[in-house]
Protein backbone atom coordinates (compact mmCIF):
# COMPACT_ATOMS: atom_id res chain seq x y z
CA UNK A 1 0.00 0.00 0.00
CA UNK A 2 1.45 3.71 -0.97
CA UNK A 3 0.50 6.24 0.99
CA UNK A 4 0.08 9.65 -0.16
CA UNK A 5 -0.65 12.72 1.45
CA UNK A 6 -2.21 15.90 -0.05
CA UNK A 7 -1.29 19.01 1.78
CA UNK A 8 -3.43 21.84 1.97
CA UNK A 9 -3.58 25.20 3.44
CA UNK A 10 -5.84 27.89 3.76
CA UNK A 11 -6.76 29.43 0.47
CA UNK A 12 -5.88 25.95 -1.67
CA UNK A 13 -7.14 25.77 -5.18
CA UNK A 14 -9.97 23.11 -4.77
CA UNK A 15 -9.53 21.94 -8.52
CA UNK A 16 -5.78 20.27 -6.98
CA UNK A 17 -8.36 17.84 -5.55
CA UNK A 18 -8.39 15.95 -8.81
CA UNK A 19 -5.43 14.50 -7.85
CA UNK A 20 -7.13 12.08 -5.17
CA UNK A 21 -9.56 11.19 -7.75
CA UNK A 22 -6.30 9.39 -10.18
CA UNK A 23 -5.58 7.44 -7.07
CA UNK A 24 -9.04 6.18 -6.20
CA UNK A 25 -9.56 5.33 -10.10
CA UNK A 26 -5.70 3.95 -9.76
CA UNK A 27 -7.37 1.22 -6.69
CA UNK A 28 -10.48 0.85 -8.74
CA UNK A 29 -8.08 -0.30 -11.63
CA UNK A 30 -6.11 -2.21 -9.97
CA UNK A 31 -8.80 -4.45 -8.41
CA UNK A 32 -6.61 -4.13 -5.06
CA UNK A 33 -6.22 -0.99 -2.64
CA UNK A 34 -2.52 0.55 -4.03
CA UNK A 35 -2.82 4.12 -2.33
CA UNK A 36 -4.21 5.04 0.73
CA UNK A 37 -4.65 8.88 0.26
CA UNK A 38 -4.74 11.58 3.21
CA UNK A 39 -5.71 15.24 2.93
CA UNK A 40 -3.59 16.48 5.16
CA UNK A 41 -2.52 20.37 6.92
CA UNK A 42 -1.03 21.89 9.70
CA UNK A 43 -4.08 21.85 12.54
CA UNK A 44 -6.02 19.47 10.93
CA UNK A 45 -9.87 19.93 10.93
CA UNK A 46 -11.94 21.93 8.09
CA UNK A 47 -9.57 23.86 5.68
CA UNK A 48 -10.89 26.41 3.41
CA UNK A 49 -10.54 26.48 -0.43
CA UNK A 50 -10.13 30.06 -2.38
CA UNK A 51 -13.31 29.47 -3.75
CA UNK A 52 -14.90 28.72 -0.17
CA UNK A 53 -15.48 25.12 -0.44
CA UNK A 54 -13.63 23.49 3.02
CA UNK A 55 -12.93 20.15 2.71
CA UNK A 56 -11.65 18.02 5.79
CA UNK A 57 -7.94 17.34 6.71
CA UNK A 58 -5.28 15.37 9.47
CA UNK A 59 -3.05 17.36 11.42
CA UNK A 60 0.54 16.78 10.13
CA UNK A 61 1.94 13.59 11.95
CA UNK A 62 4.85 11.04 10.56
CA UNK A 63 6.19 12.53 7.21
CA UNK A 64 6.94 9.59 6.20
CA UNK A 65 4.71 9.13 2.83
CA UNK A 66 5.02 7.06 -0.01
CA UNK A 67 4.55 10.61 -2.31
CA UNK A 68 3.83 14.09 -0.64
CA UNK A 69 2.11 16.14 -2.76
CA UNK A 70 1.59 20.12 -2.33
CA UNK A 71 -1.53 21.84 -3.87
CA UNK A 72 -1.86 25.33 -5.12
CA UNK A 73 -3.72 28.65 -4.86
CA UNK A 74 -4.94 31.39 -6.32
CA UNK A 75 -2.51 33.95 -4.83
CA UNK A 76 1.15 33.10 -3.50
CA UNK A 77 1.12 34.03 -0.04
CA UNK A 78 4.18 33.20 2.70
CA UNK A 79 3.79 29.83 4.21
CA UNK A 80 3.68 29.12 7.51
CA UNK A 81 7.10 27.93 9.92
CA UNK A 82 5.27 24.62 10.56
CA UNK A 83 4.12 23.98 6.75
CA UNK A 84 7.65 24.46 5.83
CA UNK A 85 9.11 22.47 8.18
CA UNK A 86 6.85 19.48 7.51
CA UNK A 87 7.68 19.49 3.73
CA UNK A 88 11.77 20.03 5.22
CA UNK A 89 10.96 16.56 6.94
CA UNK A 90 9.05 14.56 4.21
CA UNK A 91 11.86 15.37 1.79
CA UNK A 92 14.01 13.21 3.38
CA UNK A 93 11.08 10.49 4.91
CA UNK A 94 8.91 9.96 2.04
CA UNK A 95 10.35 8.14 -1.46
CA UNK A 96 8.83 11.20 -3.63
CA UNK A 97 7.95 15.21 -2.63
CA UNK A 98 5.63 16.92 -5.31
CA UNK A 99 3.83 20.07 -5.89
CA UNK A 100 0.79 21.45 -8.28
CA UNK A 101 0.84 24.70 -10.05
CA UNK A 102 2.25 27.34 -7.36
CA UNK A 103 2.65 24.85 -4.89
CA UNK A 104 5.93 25.13 -6.42
CA UNK A 105 6.32 28.41 -4.41
CA UNK A 106 5.70 26.59 -1.20
CA UNK A 107 8.42 23.66 -2.00
CA UNK A 108 10.83 27.00 -2.94
CA UNK A 109 10.53 28.39 -0.04
CA UNK A 110 11.37 25.44 2.06
CA UNK A 111 14.04 25.06 0.28
CA UNK A 112 13.81 22.40 -1.53
CA UNK A 113 13.98 23.72 -5.36
CA UNK A 114 17.22 25.20 -4.93
CA UNK A 115 19.70 23.08 -7.53
CA UNK A 116 16.36 21.76 -9.50
CA UNK A 117 14.73 21.94 -12.38
CA UNK A 118 11.28 22.92 -11.75
CA UNK A 119 7.88 24.19 -13.15
CA UNK A 120 4.89 25.77 -12.52
CA UNK A 121 2.03 27.59 -13.94
CA UNK A 122 3.55 29.88 -16.63
CA UNK A 123 1.95 32.86 -15.24
CA UNK A 124 3.97 32.67 -12.36
CA UNK A 125 7.18 31.00 -13.82
CA UNK A 126 9.05 34.19 -14.11
CA UNK A 127 8.43 35.23 -10.53
CA UNK A 128 9.20 31.97 -9.50
CA UNK A 129 12.96 31.67 -10.66
CA UNK A 130 13.18 35.24 -9.30
CA UNK A 131 12.53 33.75 -6.12
CA UNK A 132 14.87 30.98 -6.63
CA UNK A 133 17.51 32.26 -8.79
CA UNK A 134 19.69 28.56 -8.05
CA UNK A 135 16.82 26.87 -9.49
CA UNK A 136 16.21 26.25 -13.32
CA UNK A 137 12.31 26.88 -13.74
CA UNK A 138 11.12 25.98 -17.16
CA UNK A 139 7.23 27.96 -18.30
CA UNK A 140 6.89 25.66 -20.92
CA UNK A 141 6.51 22.46 -19.37
CA UNK A 142 3.56 20.17 -18.26
CA UNK A 143 5.69 18.81 -15.10
CA UNK A 144 9.28 18.23 -14.55
CA UNK A 145 10.64 14.84 -12.49
CA UNK A 146 14.36 15.87 -10.85
CA UNK A 147 15.02 13.36 -8.69
CA UNK A 148 12.59 12.47 -5.97
CA UNK A 149 10.86 16.32 -6.92
CA UNK A 150 7.94 16.48 -9.09
CA UNK A 151 6.53 19.54 -9.84
CA UNK A 152 3.75 20.08 -12.49
CA UNK A 153 2.33 23.07 -14.16
CA UNK A 154 -1.19 24.83 -13.20
CA UNK A 155 -4.71 24.00 -13.11
CA UNK A 156 -5.59 20.68 -14.97
CA UNK A 157 -1.93 19.62 -15.27
CA UNK A 158 -2.27 18.39 -11.78
CA UNK A 159 -4.40 15.27 -13.53
CA UNK A 160 -0.92 14.76 -15.97
CA UNK A 161 1.08 14.78 -12.80
CA UNK A 162 -0.62 12.09 -10.77
CA UNK A 163 -1.02 9.57 -14.13
CA UNK A 164 2.62 9.89 -14.59
CA UNK A 165 2.78 8.94 -10.41
CA UNK A 166 0.44 5.79 -11.43
CA UNK A 167 2.42 5.13 -14.53
CA UNK A 168 5.40 5.00 -12.48
CA UNK A 169 3.77 2.86 -10.22
CA UNK A 170 1.84 0.84 -12.04
CA UNK A 171 2.94 1.18 -15.57
CA UNK A 172 1.21 2.61 -19.02
CA UNK A 173 -1.82 0.52 -19.05
CA UNK A 174 -3.38 1.79 -15.45
CA UNK A 175 -2.63 5.23 -16.19
CA UNK A 176 -4.11 4.78 -19.38
CA UNK A 177 -7.48 3.11 -18.49
CA UNK A 178 -7.79 5.77 -15.76
CA UNK A 179 -7.17 8.75 -18.19
CA UNK A 180 -10.18 6.86 -20.15
CA UNK A 181 -12.37 6.64 -17.08
CA UNK A 182 -11.66 10.53 -16.89
CA UNK A 183 -12.50 11.27 -19.71
CA UNK A 184 -9.04 13.08 -20.98
CA UNK A 185 -6.32 12.32 -23.10
CA UNK A 186 -3.66 10.32 -22.07
CA UNK A 187 -1.34 12.22 -20.13
CA UNK A 188 0.35 14.74 -21.87
CA UNK A 189 4.17 13.93 -21.59
CA UNK A 190 5.84 16.23 -19.21
CA UNK A 191 7.86 17.68 -21.94
CA UNK A 192 5.06 18.65 -23.60
CA UNK A 193 4.45 22.32 -24.25
CA UNK A 194 1.78 24.89 -21.76
CA UNK A 195 -0.09 26.38 -24.49
CA UNK A 196 -2.28 25.25 -26.79
CA UNK A 197 -2.39 26.11 -31.26
CA UNK A 198 -6.36 25.62 -30.51
CA UNK A 199 -6.60 28.14 -27.47
CA UNK A 200 -4.67 31.22 -29.25
CA UNK A 201 -6.73 30.91 -31.97
CA UNK A 202 -10.00 31.07 -29.80
CA UNK A 203 -12.60 30.84 -32.64
CA UNK A 204 -15.63 32.44 -31.83
CA UNK A 205 -18.45 30.61 -33.80
CA UNK A 206 -19.36 26.96 -34.21
CA UNK A 207 -18.02 26.58 -37.63
CA UNK A 208 -14.91 27.95 -37.31
CA UNK A 209 -14.43 25.76 -34.10
CA UNK A 210 -15.84 22.88 -36.32
CA UNK A 211 -13.53 23.71 -39.04
CA UNK A 212 -10.09 23.57 -36.89
CA UNK A 213 -11.56 20.70 -34.82
CA UNK A 214 -11.86 18.25 -38.07
CA UNK A 215 -7.89 19.72 -38.86
CA UNK A 216 -6.67 18.86 -35.98
CA UNK A 217 -7.94 14.92 -36.11
CA UNK A 218 -6.77 15.16 -40.03
CA UNK A 219 -3.35 16.52 -39.77
CA UNK A 220 -2.20 14.12 -42.48
CA UNK A 221 -4.22 15.23 -45.40
CA UNK A 222 -3.84 18.30 -47.29
CA UNK A 223 -6.37 20.29 -45.56
CA UNK A 224 -7.32 23.16 -47.93
CA UNK A 225 -9.43 25.99 -47.91
CA UNK A 226 -11.74 24.21 -49.96
CA UNK A 227 -12.02 21.34 -47.92
CA UNK A 228 -12.02 23.37 -44.37
CA UNK A 229 -14.56 25.47 -45.77
CA UNK A 230 -16.68 22.34 -46.92
CA UNK A 231 -17.00 21.53 -42.78
CA UNK A 232 -17.60 24.43 -42.29
CA UNK A 233 -20.72 25.16 -44.79
CA UNK A 234 -19.33 28.21 -46.14
CA UNK A 235 -17.60 29.09 -49.72
CA UNK A 236 -14.38 29.18 -49.55
CA UNK A 237 -14.27 32.93 -49.43
CA UNK A 238 -16.82 33.46 -47.12
CA UNK A 239 -14.52 30.86 -44.88
CA UNK A 240 -11.44 32.43 -45.39
CA UNK A 241 -12.65 35.84 -44.51
CA UNK A 242 -14.63 34.25 -41.70
CA UNK A 243 -11.43 32.81 -40.56
CA UNK A 244 -9.42 35.64 -40.61
CA UNK A 245 -11.95 37.60 -38.95
CA UNK A 246 -12.08 35.34 -35.79
CA UNK A 247 -8.55 34.12 -35.66
CA UNK A 248 -6.55 37.03 -36.90
CA UNK A 249 -4.78 34.32 -39.02
CA UNK A 250 -5.08 32.88 -42.12
CA UNK A 251 -6.07 29.73 -42.14
CA UNK A 252 -2.23 28.72 -43.61
CA UNK A 253 -0.93 29.56 -40.79
CA UNK A 254 -3.46 28.71 -38.38
CA UNK A 255 -3.13 24.79 -39.59
CA UNK A 256 1.09 24.98 -39.48
CA UNK A 257 0.77 26.42 -36.36
CA UNK A 258 -1.50 22.57 -35.22
CA UNK A 259 1.01 20.66 -36.83
CA UNK A 260 4.06 22.45 -35.57
CA UNK A 261 2.45 21.84 -32.13
CA UNK A 262 1.47 17.65 -32.75
CA UNK A 263 4.74 17.15 -34.27
CA UNK A 264 6.53 18.58 -30.77
CA UNK A 265 4.42 16.10 -28.88
CA UNK A 266 5.20 13.30 -30.47
CA UNK A 267 8.92 14.44 -30.76
CA UNK A 268 8.95 14.99 -27.16
CA UNK A 269 7.81 11.40 -26.81
CA UNK A 270 10.41 9.88 -27.91
CA UNK A 271 8.88 7.30 -29.89
CA UNK A 272 9.23 8.45 -33.74
CA UNK A 273 11.62 9.27 -35.88
CA UNK A 274 11.67 12.53 -37.79
CA UNK A 275 10.47 11.46 -40.84
CA UNK A 276 7.23 9.57 -38.98
CA UNK A 277 6.62 12.79 -37.54
CA UNK A 278 7.04 14.59 -40.63
CA UNK A 279 4.44 12.07 -42.54
CA UNK A 280 1.90 12.00 -39.73
CA UNK A 281 1.48 15.90 -39.13
CA UNK A 282 1.19 16.18 -42.85
CA UNK A 283 4.62 18.51 -43.25
CA UNK A 284 5.17 15.80 -45.99
CA UNK A 285 9.28 15.95 -45.40
CA UNK A 286 11.40 17.17 -42.65
CA UNK A 287 12.71 20.02 -44.51
CA UNK A 288 9.34 21.45 -44.19
CA UNK A 289 9.32 20.56 -40.99
CA UNK A 290 12.19 22.14 -39.96
CA UNK A 291 11.33 25.69 -41.53
CA UNK A 292 8.33 25.51 -39.76
CA UNK A 293 9.88 24.88 -36.43
CA UNK A 294 12.50 27.57 -36.95
CA UNK A 295 9.32 30.20 -37.73
CA UNK A 296 7.41 29.04 -34.29
CA UNK A 297 10.29 28.21 -31.92
CA UNK A 298 13.29 29.22 -33.42
CA UNK A 299 14.79 26.62 -32.87
CA UNK A 300 15.28 22.83 -35.52
CA UNK A 301 12.99 19.82 -33.94
CA UNK A 302 16.39 18.15 -33.08
CA UNK A 303 17.00 20.30 -30.75
CA UNK A 304 13.15 20.07 -29.27
CA UNK A 305 13.82 16.73 -29.06
CA UNK A 306 17.16 16.83 -27.43
CA UNK A 307 15.85 18.81 -24.53
CA UNK A 308 12.78 16.74 -24.25
CA UNK A 309 15.16 13.37 -23.49
CA UNK A 310 17.24 15.57 -21.13
CA UNK A 311 14.32 16.16 -18.91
Amino acid sequence: MRHVGVVVFPGFQILDMVAVSVFELANLEARQPEYEVEVISEHGGMVRSSSGVEIATRPFGDPAYDTVIVTGAMQVVPSSPGLLAFLNDALTASRRTASICTGAFVLAEAGILNGRHATTHWAHARDLQQRVPGARIDDDRIFIVDGSVWTSAGMTACIDLCLALVESDLGVDVSRAIAKKLVVYHRRAGGQSQFSAMLDLEPKSDRIQNALSYAKSHLREPLTVDQLADVAHLSPRQFSRAFRDETRQSPAKAIESLRVEAARSMLEAGRHSMEAVAAETGFIDTERMRRAFLRAYGQPPQTIKRAARAL
